[in-house]
């Protein structure tokens, strides 16, 4: 898997966000001071990185992309063209073109965190009534960052699952928790006890909702998220670049130093609780991507120049590194 925080601008500013932290990238520099590319520059630097890496997924982040709808515009049909899953975050701020609608592996999410008197603050100019016209007639994720003030009011979580429900153009809702850094200490963060009682709500909801991506091992997935880099396939199985598609962005997307005991992040929970899912008789999932990640660092040896991730070689924190990333193209849950 591949993401690609593929410009450093966006017209949002908001709290919390950790692709504008200062640890993000880890070097002493932020994503507002990368340099990043536009029109031929950008369209072929993002093919280019997909050629290298011959991934099976690609997630186009930011920044807000959207910002860069004119390259996208070429760069969405030739993913297609080499059989890669696009997958684009957004705001909502800037209108979502029809057209790409029929794009056959490409899909939307658009993150709206909590109902509007949460979200409208924390996101605008991207508020409520921009997405709903910046979506019409299309059809997207919804990714929704559920944090501690929005478990304050009996009923929240019902009424945001309720309203983007009943919107035709909503194919699934996600939702991650808030997923700090080591020594944060921020009113956005869940306590212990905050993430048992939500973990019930959600689970009591689910049902009723068959919108809502959520079951049983997502549930104890986000009870017993991955210790450490090395042990969430998430982080394992990807490798992010940032806007000058030079850096990289080291342990997960989330970068910097996340407190992985505390990671609500969907993509990393959803991918653990399969994890022990039985392919045939005894051999799990675990097993087919072990050995997957066994062949990759074994053939890797025969690339020029090329060495695995940090991540693959330690039990510690990883370090950031500028090193090639081993392909596991052959492995598909």
């Amino acid at each position: 898997m591949l993401s690609i925080e593929i410009t450093r601008e966006c017209p949002l500013n908001c709290p919390g966000c950790y692709a504008y932290g200062e640890t993000h990238l880890g070097s002493g520099v932020t994503l507002r001071q990368l340099s990043d590319f536009r029109g031929d520059a950008l369209v072929q630097g993002v093919l280019g990185l997909v050629r290298a890496h011959r991934p099976i997924h690609v997630s186009l982040v930011g920044g807000e992309p959207m910002i860069r709808h004119r390259e996208l515009n070429r760069i969405l049909p030739a993913l297609e063209q080499f059989g890669v899953h696009t997958l684009l975050v957004t705001s909502g701020v800037i209108p979502i073109p029809r057209e790409w609608m029929s794009i056959p592996r490409f899909r939307v999410a658009v993150s709206v965190d909590g109902l509007p008197e949460h979200h409208n603050v924390r996101r605008k100019p991207a508020t409520y009534d921009r997405i709903l016209a910046n979506i019409r007639a299309c059809t997207v994720n919804i990714h929704w960052v559920i944090t501690r003030p929005m478990l304050e009011r009996s009923g929240y979580l019902e009424e945001y699952l309720s309203f983007w429900s009943r919107r035709p153009e909503v194919n699934r809702i996600w939702a991650s928790t808030y997923s700090p850094q080591v020594g944060e200490h921020t009113p956005e963060m869940l306590r212990f006890e905050d993430r048992q009682e939500l973990m019930s709500q959600l689970s009591s909801l689910a049902p009723h909702y068959p919108k809502f991506l959520f079951n049983e091992r997502i549930l104890q997935a986000f009870l017993a998220p991955p210790r450490n880099p090395q042990e969430c396939l998430f982080s394992r199985m990807s490798t992010n670049y940032s806007a000058d598609l030079k850096t990289r962005v080291e342990p997960c997307v989330l970068g910097g130093t996340p407190d992985c005991s505390q990671c609500g992040c969907i993509a990393s929970v959803g991918l653990h609780s399969v994890n022990s899912v039985k392919v045939f008789g005894p051999v799990g999932v675990n097993h087919l991507i072990q050995a997957s990640m066994a062949v990759g660092k074994w053939t890797i040896g025969f690339r020029a120049g090329s060495n695995s991730p940090v991540r693959w070689q330690s039990r510690t924190t990883p370090q950031r590194s500028e090193e090639c990333l081993v392909q596991i193209g052959a492995f598909k849950s």
